[in-house]
């Protein structure tokens, strides 16, 4: 799998859970490493967020195991709405509540070790992986039919 086919969103009817939900795992991850290093870069601290949390190695690891993981449930939880439209609230409510437990952790983290800067660097970057991925989640499959599917059904 090269670069430009990782970058290159699929569009057509075929999906395939793995490669699709490890693909968006990649992008959110790759994305969401990028926006903290360059805050922490602007802030006059390179990698100092890395450092704060584990390492640079075992925070990227572990960072990009979480966002393959969040690929993989997006993706499968927008597979499930093809066949159960009310599926998609779910997923709302799920991104919503992950959100609000990321905004907590945050919290958590600006307190006890990186100071005020977690709130742009962390949870900033947990609201721009978000939109990337409802972004491309968008791109490749009718997210807005499911949800007019799912309020038929009511």
């Amino acid at each position: 799998m090269t670069i430009s086919n990782i970058l290159t969103w699929p569009t057509t009817d075929v999906h395939n859970l793995r490669r699709e939900g490890v693909r968006l795992g990649l992008i959110v991850a790759t994305t969401t490493w990028l926006w903290l290093a360059v805050i922490d870069a602007v802030a006059g601290r390179p990698f100092h967020t890395s450092q704060a949390l584990g390492g640079i190695v075992a925070f990227t690891a572990v960072h990009y195991a979480l966002c393959v993981l969040y690929g993989l449930v997006l993706i499968s939880a927008v597979h499930g709405a093809e066949r159960a439209p009310s599926l998609v609230f779910a997923l709302f409510f799920g991104v919503i509540t992950f959100e609000g437990a990321f905004g907590m952790m945050t919290n958590l983290l600006a307190t006890a070790t990186l100071g005020n800067i977690a709130w742009l660097s962390l949870f900033g970057g947990s609201l721009i992986g978000t939109a990337v991925a409802m972004g491309l989640l968008s791109r490749a499959h009718p997210v807005a039919t499911y949800l007019q599917r799912a309020e038929d059904e009511r």
